[in-house]
This record gives C-alpha cells, sequence and structure tokens, in this order.
C-alpha cells in the first residue's frame, strides 16, 4: 500500500537535500545540477511541495527517492527541466534540411520506403511543426506520402502543450508572415496549428536515458540543446545509439553549442555547422579475381 509523506516544518533547501535532488535528477534524466542551480532548484519545485502538502525540502527529498515516490520523480523532472524552443531556432539546419535532405527522402519515399523524423527534445513542440511547415512548402508531395515526424520529450506537461499546438504572439515571431496565414488560425486566444500539420506528427513522452521502444530506424534526427544539460560521460552513451537509431547516410542535428564526441566522430561526418551523416551503406564486397 502506497504512503503519504509526513508534512515536516523546517528550512529552505538544505545542502543534503539538494545533494539528493541533484543525484536523482542526474540517475533518472541525466541532469546536471551544479550547486550554482540551488536558488533555482528551490524556486520550481516550491509548487511540487505545496501539491503534496510538504513544508519541508528535506522531507521531499526524503519522499521522492523513495519507492512510493515514483509518479513524483517524473514531476520532479518537469519541474527541473528547461524548456526553451523557438520556431524556426538555428535556421541554417532548415536551410540543409530543405535543401538537401528533402530531395533525397522524397526519392526514397516515392519508391515506397518510408520516411521517419525523429525531434528528440521537442518541447512545446516549435521544432517538429518548424519541420512539418518546411516539408509542407518545399516537398508537399513528401508529406502525402508515408512520412511521419516522431515529437519525444521527457516532460508529459509540455508534451500536452506541444500536442495543443496553442502559441502566443511572442511564440510566433519566428515564423515567416507567410506561412503564418497558411499553418496558423488566430483569435483572440492565441494561434493554433492547423491539422495540415499535426497530421505528420506523433507526440509521444520519451526519457532518452531509458530504453527505446522505437524499432524502426530514422533518416533524420533533430537533437538540438539537450545534450547540452548532460554531463560528458552521459553524452558519450547517446552517440552510439543516436547512431543504431539512423539509417546508413542518415542525418543529425544537433544544437548550436553541442558537438558529437571524437571518439565517435568516425561515425558522424561533419556536413555544416552542428550538422551530421552517418556513413553509407557498406558496397558489397567485389568476388576476388583469380589469378591465371
Amino acid at each position: 500500500m502506497t504512503t503519504s509523506p509526513q508534512t515536516t516544518a523546517g528550512p529552505g533547501l538544505t545542502e543534503s537535500a539538494f545533494a539528493r535532488i541533484s543525484a536523482l535528477a542526474k540517475d533518472e534524466a541525466g541532469l546536471v545540477l551544479p550547486m550554482s542551480k540551488r536558488t533555482m532548484v528551490q524556486s520550481r519545485l516550491r509548487h511540487r511541495m505545496t501539491a503534496l502538502g510538504l513544508t519541508c525540502y528535506d522531507a521531499y527529498a526524503k519522499f521522492v527517492a523513495s519507492q512510493d515516490g515514483g509518479d513524483e520523480r517524473r514531476h520532479m523532472i518537469s519541474a527541473l527541466t528547461t524548456n526553451v524552443s523557438h520556431f524556426f531556432r538555428e535556421n541554417h539546419h532548415f536551410d540543409i534540411f530543405r535543401r538537401e535532405t528533402l530531395p533525397l527522402l522524397l526519392a526514397k519515399a516515392r519508391a515506397g520506403t518510408p520516411v521517419r523524423i525523429w525531434s528528440a527534445g521537442c518541447s512545446s513542440g516549435q521544432e517538429p511543426y518548424s519541420i512539418a511547415m518546411t516539408i509542407q512548402e518545399a516537398a508537399p508531395e513528401l508529406a502525402a506520402l508515408d512520412t511521419l515526424i516522431l515529437a519525444t520529450d521527457i516532460d508529459p506537461n509540455i508534451l500536452e502543450k506541444a500536442e495543443a499546438g496553442q502559441y502566443s504572439d511572442q511564440q510566433i515571431t519566428g515564423i515567416p508572415d507567410a506561412l503564418r496565414g497558411k499553418y496558423l488560425t488566430s483569435s483572440v486566444s492565441g494561434h493554433r496549428v492547423n491539422a495540415t500539420l499535426k497530421r505528420m506528427i506523433r507526440f509521444r513522452e520519451l526519457n532518452l536515458l531509458q530504453p527505446w521502444p522505437m524499432r524502426t530506424r530514422f533518416d533524420v534526427i533533430f537533437c538540438r540543446n539537450v545534450v547540452i544539460y548532460f554531463d560528458t560521460e552521459t553524452q558519450n552513451t547517446l552517440w552510439p545509439r543516436f547512431d543504431q537509431a539512423l539509417v546508413p547516410d542518415g542525418w543529425f542535428f544537433l544544437g548550436h553549442s553541442e558537438r558529437v564526441s571524437d571518439a565517435c566522430a568516425a561515425r558522424f561526418r561533419s556536413v555544416g555547422m552542428t550538422a551530421y551523416r552517418t556513413p553509407p551503406a557498406a558496397t558489397a564486397a567485389q568476388p576476388t579475381r583469380k589469378e591465371a
């Protein structure tokens, strides 16, 4: 039977409570929280304590680390995750995607092969919707074929917002005016992404540090401004997994301050600023010619 955490009066976030919470965030989601983030952590977890009826961070840290705190760990990670996104963020990636990637994907789809794109760490949805807009504008035929964008994030709350596709005036500033009228429906309550884009995307909760349930391999992976929150050791466990998740000659886009480690550089050749491709499929070995 699940027990309720005890309410305990006490001070702010103590060093011991912070150490327990930061260690748990690292183990659960790869988040690195140095002591300089202590005030931020205290602020972001205050509403979680209120929801649980707690007044002491030590009690919260003890509960969230306990066997009964499994559900709360998801809420804690959600509260500690930084969700910052913009439409067409780092536009040079979309230039590469439009100019170089889409013609190859269209040829593949025309040949009857499914096209799969993954937005890993999609936050509030601007990235996958930007990908969908780019496809609709540059290769509308591709959108009509077997093409799917998988959009994942560790935070279930932000995924709800992403799937709703509702944005404020400030949030849509990155969308060119011509595309706003074409793909957004505006009202006094904001701007909603239309069904043309939504039907191309599937939103799913996913922790990158846990096993990935997807059986398919992807033609393109956008994982931008996500691994920057992980330490080098955690990043180095992810590069081979991304490699295995991509098809030969697949495309991999990282954030502007992120780089594939030197140890995996042979598997990701640079094709632009923080844009990479995996090696092409190995050519079949030619039979050895016998000597006369």
